[in-house]
């Protein structure tokens, strides 16, 4: 049973009876101020949660936090009812009148956000009124938090990351692998109890800790939508892996992994997930585990007053093998990732199965550059440094086999993904034209919009272009601790595209394209995407741009 959560208004009575009305507020709640709150939703079924603000130019943050799916979420507003009628009697109104007032104004939306990331809405200054939190899951049933108060610049209940939030591979054992982080802004400058959290799996990385707690609390086969005549309430959230005061949950084994029931979920193999806290430390050493497998490593720092965390960004490693480490091989046509650790090295084969007249390596890395050096036969071909995305083509040979020798960046880890292939009408990842810069037109800058233009191929390819504001003092270092370069655009904000558009043209000389980018704010700051997506679904981004509006016109 949900415990009653108190409405923050001092009219306490007056809102607690709109509330009541069910059919309005049906499978709603009352977000209060200050503390975060958990909750579930089944697929393509909404979920409301309201809160008042009783007084003009209030602070507002809202913080929205999804587990393990994506979430469509969004942020309005409408004016409180009036608490006197309008022939100025001093007597109430009806409740029916009150909740029409509510029900028929459909509200000022004032954000919306979909995808996985950790969302945030922040105003300084918000107006009074009723504010309704909208959210949908369309992919699956699945957990997600909320966070909302009046106060932010007190609270701060999530920790902060530090200038550099990546997580360090320092050293790669056969069964181990050392980690080391920069600590929280929370812990060494404001002294606040911080702990940090290491998560350790072999499938993906995590981008919050309630997403790792919905895995480790139930498996994929009773995350389903249930099937009819199962005897359970949708609203009991034990079976779903929350706490519960009785013991109804292990009864029907949720639970426990030596499930009961008759749905077979123990015959799915649970996921090899482990979560493990370490408090304060700002390096740790992961043992027992296996020998030349990949592993995902995610770090969370959280505040032990609050409980509420942030997450660092993740990064993965291959551990060591037990002999010599062996060659990694490419097969034709098919995107390998590979991991390097800081200053190593990797080794891949590539031997086409049949005879070829070229061979096209496409190289992406994510983070820092890498070196590359191809070798035919014994023979070099080819050695160049790579950052950002790079494709050669060399000439083949009958029977030819190719030693590719990949070397890591001495700044740190390098994650990259490499493709090797003999059709190049079958390569994964899109064409791209050896100048991936975007150009900004000075002379075209206005107060509310910018010019680009950016270089495209003979090969049709779908560009998205996506715009950011940032800080004036936004600069080249920050742009390369963004996340790792090999995210595409389904992880950025809806609110971000600007618009996407196909484009290629048979005459390379010819193959330029200008967008104009309207409706910005004067003088201020933004950076701009281009992202390029292949018939395989392959994403790459252009260099980034970084754009300043004029601020007098």
């Amino acid at each position: 049973s949900s415990r009653p959560q108190k409405l923050p208004t001092r009219d306490e009575e007056l809102f607690q009876m709109q509330i009541r009305d069910k059919a309005f507020f049906h499978d709603s709640s009352v977000i209060p101020d200050g503390a975060e709150i958990s909750s579930y939703l089944f697929r393509d079924t909404p979920k409301r949660y309201f809160f008042v603000v009783e007084e003009d130019n209030t602070p507002l943050a809202v913080t929205v936090t999804p587990c393990d799916a994506p979430l469509e979420w969004k942020l309005s507003v409408q004016e409180l009812p009036e608490e006197a009628s309008g022939e100025g009697s001093g007597e109430p109104e009806p409740l029916e009148q009150q909740k029409q007032q509510i029900t028929n104004e459909e509200g000022t939306e004032l954000f919306s956000y979909k995808g996985n990331d950790v969302e945030y809405f922040v105003s300084s200054s918000s107006p009074s009124g009723l504010y309704q939190l909208d959210l949908l899951s369309t992919e699956k049933d699945t957990h997600f938090k909320v966070y909302a108060t009046t106060t932010p610049e007190s609270d701060q209940p999530y920790p902060e990351l530090p200038y550099d939030p990546r997580i360090d591979v320092t050293s790669l054992g056969r069964t181990t692998v050392t980690l080391a982080w920069k600590p929280s802004p929370t812990a060494s400058l404001l002294k606040q109890p911080i702990q940090y959290c290491i998560v350790i799996n072999k499938e993906h990385n995590f981008k919050s800790l309630c997403a790792v707690e919905a895995k480790l609390s139930s498996d994929d086969a009773f995350m389903m939508a249930p099937k009819p005549g199962l005897d359970f309430s949708p609203f009991d959230f034990a079976h779903f892996g929350f706490p519960s005061d009785n013991n109804s949950g292990k009864e029907r084994g949720f639970l426990k992994s030596s499930s009961k029931f008759g749905r077979q979920t123990s015959s799915k193999p649970r996921v090899d997930l482990h979560k493990v806290c370490i408090g304060n430390k700002n390096i740790f050493t992961v043992s027992d585990l296996k020998p030349d497998t990949q592993y995902y490593f995610d770090m969370f720092a959280v505040n032990t007053n609050t409980n509420m965390s942030t997450a660092y960004i993740g990064t993965f490693a291959r551990t060591k093998e037990e002999a010599k480490q062996k060659t990694v091989e490419l097969k034709d046509g098919k995107v390998t990732d590979v991991f390097i650790k800081r200053k190593g090295a990797k080794f891949l084969r590539f031997a086409p199965v049949s005879s070829h007249q070229k061979v096209t390596f496409s190289v992406h890395s994510c983070l820092d550059a890498v070196q590359i050096q191809v070798r035919r036969d014994g023979k070099l071909l080819l050695s160049q440094n790579v950052e950002g995305v790079r494709q050669f083509q060399l000439r083949g040979k009958a029977k030819a086999k190719y030693l590719i020798r990949l070397k890591g960046s001495k700044k740190g880890a390098s994650m990259l993904k490499i493709l090797a292939t003999t059709r190049p009408n079958k390569q994964s990842f899109p064409s791209l034209p050896e100048d991936t810069r975007i150009k900004a037109f000075d002379k075209l800058r206005t107060c509310s919009s910018v010019t680009v233009a950016w270089l495209g191929t003979q090969e049709r390819n779908k560009f998205c272009i996506y715009k950011k504001e940032v800080d004036d003092n936004y600069s080249e270092e920050q742009k390369k601790r963004e996340q790792n370069q090999c995210l595409g655009p389904d992880t950025r904000k809806k609110s971000d595209k600007v618009l996407c558009k196909y484009f290629h043209s048979q005459n390379i000389q010819k193959a330029v394209t200008t967008e104009t980018i309207r409706g910005l704010q004067p003088g201020k700051s933004y950076l701009l995407d281009v992202y390029v997506i292949g018939h395989g679904g392959h994403s790459v981004k252009y260099q980034s741009k970084l754009v300043k509006t004029r601020k007098f016109c």
